[in-house]
């Protein structure tokens, strides 16, 4: 790090402030995201951690060297989710075993999800390990938790972590054992010594995907999961575990349990980083509400990712952010102007300071395009063009949308204005509202001010629509 570059502070959710980040060992900065269970396509909220973390990822690659950071996401790709939906094509005449048709699904959505996170401009972390890769760290792990008293075989196949076998369970989320138990469904089962025991490791049926351990065939608790793969990848002890907010109990705190118990001190992710949840214009996204989105199904509607990668970021990662077409929209003017504005220029040799600055401060990323949009205002594009592709904006990768043929609209805004004062004469708006109408329906949105008349495409705008007007 040279003397100019800003430092970076963080919030540590284990900690509950923020501080200065100072890495481990500055020549190999390692992150540690939890990734999805591949089962489906990734909703809106899936990616939401996804776009705030990958912005991190670029910021220690400018000030640590892309050649000293370490960035892992894991795939879940054995669960009981993924069965039940290869479970449901087997039912409904799919060729093949269930295992090939659970192999087949995980392949399938894994895909799906590289794409779709592409597509929003993510760059892909050095290391993406699948969980059935890591399965005989995994039993490695078990066995020495075991030995030193920390987890227990309940003789039918199932080993179990012993939560009281490790004293700081809780210090995460700032919540006692009681608390826990009585805010969440705990699963009680007869071979829990305690009730909020958890497992490492299950049976498997024949036809389900499984493992010989010395347990008998069986396959892995999620938790155990992420603690062998990135002590696999990253060592006992590494600098950055991040997170959406819904993971911090059960899965972080088990994580941390299972992890310090193995490593035999109070070693593991040296912060907590986790993001707020996601709503859609203003209500929790639920199928049951209809406004439950996968990102392809934005994509398929004509949003463009970097549309959908600009409003995430709008909003700082530790508040709630809500996702609405007005946004969108606004995101995609705002970008067309800036793509204009840069339109080929070279990129300055760094990101404007204040740029900086913000995303160093807890990566405010809201901050951040506060200041892209003074730059553009100021005309400075060169620096608007370097400090936006530091957010990972106005790359070439993400800029196909943006390419398509310009309209010229400043007919069809004349035609408008000068119906508008015609009307404000004959007291006739039988005319403004055919024109705003119509203009509507061809993707455009329509703003009338006293300064006059503005056409703004927006992200459905078909030119073909205003044929004959």
């Amino acid at each position: 790090m040279t003397t100019t570059t800003p430092a970076i502070k963080l919030h540590n959710t284990k900690t509950r402030k923020k501080s200065e980040f100072t890495p481990i060992d500055a020549k190999n900065v390692r992150m540690y995201l939890c990734g999805p269970t591949v089962y489906d396509r990734a909703h809106l909220g899936n990616a939401r951690p996804v776009v705030v973390f990958d912005v991190l990822y670029r910021l220690l690659h400018q000030i640590y060297g892309a050649d000293h950071v370490t960035y892992v996401r894991n795939f879940t790709d054995v669960d009981d989710k993924i069965n039940a939906t290869a479970l449901a094509r087997k039912e409904a005449g799919a060729a093949g075993t269930l295992e090939e048709l659970v192999q087949e699904r995980t392949e399938e959505t894994i895909g799906w999800y590289l794409s779709d996170m592409g597509k929003l401009g993510a760059l892909e972390p050095d290391h993406m390990p699948r969980a059935t890769q890591y399965i005989g760290q995994m039993i490695t792990m078990i066995e020495d938790l075991i030995a030193k008293g920390h987890a227990y075989a309940d003789g039918a196949g199932h080993v179990l972590f012993s939560v009281k076998s490790y004293d700081n369970y809780g210090h995460l989320s700032g919540r006692s054992v009681d608390d826990m138990i009585a805010g969440a469904r705990v699963e009680v089962a007869d071979n829990k010594r305690d009730p909020m025991d958890f497992v490492l490791w299950k049976p498997s049926t024949d036809d389900l995907p499984g493992w010989d351990s010395p347990w008998g065939r069986g396959r892995p608790g999620w938790h155990i999961e992420c603690s062998a793969m990135s002590q696999d990848l990253l060592g006992a002890s590494f600098d950055i575990h991040a997170g959406g907010n819904d993971l911090m109990f059960p899965h972080h705190e088990n994580e941390i349990a299972q992890s310090c118990c193995a490593n035999g001190d109070d070693s593991f992710a040296k912060v907590w980083l986790h993001n707020e949840m996601l709503q859609v214009e203003g209500k929790k996204m639920s199928k049951s509400l209809g406004n439950f989105f996968t990102v392809e199904d934005l994509l398929a509607q004509g949003v463009p990712g970097e549309v959908i990668r600009f409003v995430f970021l709008q909003t700082h990662y530790r508040k709630p952010m809500d996702w609405t077409e007005k946004k969108a929209k606004e995101a995609e003017a705002t970008l067309r102007k800036w793509r204009a504005l840069t339109a080929g220029i070279e990129p300055a040799a760094s990101a404007a300071a204040a740029v900086l600055d913000a995303l160093a401060d807890d990566l405010n990323t809201a901050g951040a395009i506060a200041e892209l949009h003074k730059l553009a205002s100021a005309g400075v594009t060169a620096e608007l063009l370097a400090s936006a592709q530091l957010l990972g904006l106005l790359t070439d990768e993400l800029g196909d949308w943006a390419k398509a043929a310009k309209v010229d609209l400043s007919n069809y805004e004349h035609h408008l204005s000068k119906a508008r004062q015609s009307a404000m004469e004959t007291k006739d708006f039988s005319e403004v509202d055919r024109l705003k109408t119509a203009y509507i329906a061809a993707g455009l949105e329509v703003r009338m001010s006293k300064a006059g008349v503005e056409l703004v495409p927006g992200s459905d705008f078909d030119p073909a629509k205003l044929e004959g007007l």
